[in-house]
């Protein structure tokens, strides 16, 4: 299901820069259809809204809420919801991610399995688990993050029958996907060799300021999605309608800057591209993202986390060959360990998104400079008390799932 999932994606991907093209020859005519073709993220929207709440944004805080008891598991309609209205939103251009959408299906899927099989609920919650484990193995091709994902974020804690149903299921998982999408690796990196010690400390620094760029971000998101929810007056079907459009229109001009992002962190990874304008690319994917996000639509955050930080992994690395052109520390380096460190001060999740990134570009050689700069990103934040951001959304789904409750009681 998720690879088909991921193959309606890449054609959604296809069709949306053929219609770009096309609407280029059309002049004005050929922008306000582009921008109206945007505005279908409402068709997401709503279908969210009308069918299945539950279905909106990532669904890994759900699944989470879910595994913990905290709420009941989601209706069974929610996974054409979900597959359908990710494929609407992200196809539409929303700087959303495949991951999320794949984890819930993943669960829900398993949830129906536990129902059909008449499962007690200690046997439904290990392969809800799993099931959202080989969705995330499905949605980038990492088999063991998968299973590691359902371990360190969904449940936190090891537990043993839970840990061998997830590596069952992301290892079969990734067996059927392969045989649909090919045995690649997600992202192609040049052959890295060992960073020098002396190399080391840079990637501890990469790590301190991406702890802090995490803080940045968590809290711009959270902020976001709560001005969202004050535009009462407006139905979430024009909010999705408002974010779509104003994406269309940065497709128009720049198509690569859209969607899940595959491409700009394909970019980053090559070291390809002016770097005077990373900033501005790291600023304009930082709003898309939380616009999108907070438009209510399905859709995850782990890709456009991943274009976030391999471009401040670019950024950086740049800077300390301009200061250190000795040390003959190749950009790409950088570009990785950004991902994984953005990665970790964001969820808080470090073996995931070491295991995760490592999967992703096969760059075994940086495993240590990883480690360090990871450790950093955990640090930062966990000093400075910022928690991590499924966390933050958890309690907001706690919250919308109160609000449902009382809304259908009354």
């Amino acid at each position: 299901m998720c690879a088909i999932f991921r193959l309606a994606l890449d054609e959604a991907d296809r069709l949306r820069d053929l219609a770009i093209a096309w609407a280029h020859g059309q002049a004005f005519v050929g922008f306000l259809l582009v921008v109206m073709a945007g505005a279908a993220a409402a068709l997401a929207a709503w279908l969210v809204r009308r069918f299945a709440p539950q279905a909106t944004g990532s669904g890994i805080p759900h699944v989470e809420a879910v595994l913990r008891q905290e709420v009941s598991p989601a209706p069974f309609i929610l996974l054409p919801v979900k597959f359908v209205g990710g494929v609407l939103a992200i196809g539409s251009g929303l700087a959303l991610g495949r991951e999320g959408p794949s984890v819930q299906m993943g669960a829900s899927l398993a949830h129906i399995v536990g129902a059909l099989s008449q499962r007690c609920w200690a046997d439904t919650r290990v392969l809800m688990a799993a099931g959202a484990g080989a969705g995330l193995a499905t949605a980038f091709n990492a088999p063991i993050a998968g299973a590691v994902f359902v371990l360190e974020e969904l449940v936190q804690r090891f537990e043993q029958r839970m840990a061998i149903a997830a590596l069952a299921a992301s290892a079969t998982a990734i067996g059927t996907a392969r045989a649909i999408l090919g045995n690649q690796t997600d992202f192609t990196v040049i052959a890295l060799d060992h960073v020098p010690s002396l190399g080391l400390p840079l990637f501890f620094l990469l790590g301190i300021v991406a702890g802090l760029l995490a803080i940045g971000y968590n809290r711009s998101l959270l902020a976001t999605m709560a001005a969202f929810e004050r535009l009462a007056a407006l139905p979430p079907e024009a909010r999705a309608a408002l974010v779509g459009a104003a994406v269309a229109a940065v497709a128009w001009f720049a198509p690569s800057l859209v969607g899940g992002g595959d491409i700009l962190t394909q970019r980053a990874l090559s070291g390809i591209g002016p770097i005077a304008v990373l900033p501005l690319l790291f600023l304009l994917r930082l709003v898309m993202g939380h616009a999108s996000y907070a438009a209510g639509t399905p859709g995850g955050l782990f890709a456009p986390l991943l274009v976030l930080g391999a471009q401040s992994g670019l950024l950086f690395g740049a800077a300390c060959l301009a200061l250190f052109p000795g040390l003959d520390i190749p950009v790409q380096a950088f570009a990785v360990v950004g991902m994984a460190a953005f990665f970790t001060g964001v969820v808080r999740a470090p073996i995931t998104g070491i295991v995760l990134i490592i999967e992703m570009t096969a760059a075994f050689t940086i495993l240590l400079p990883m480690l360090g700069a990871c450790c950093a990103a955990m640090l930062v934040p966990t000093l400075l008390r910022n928690a991590p951001i499924y966390e933050s959304l958890r309690e907001g789904t706690l919250r919308r799932e109160r609000a449902l409750r009382g809304g259908q009681g009354s």
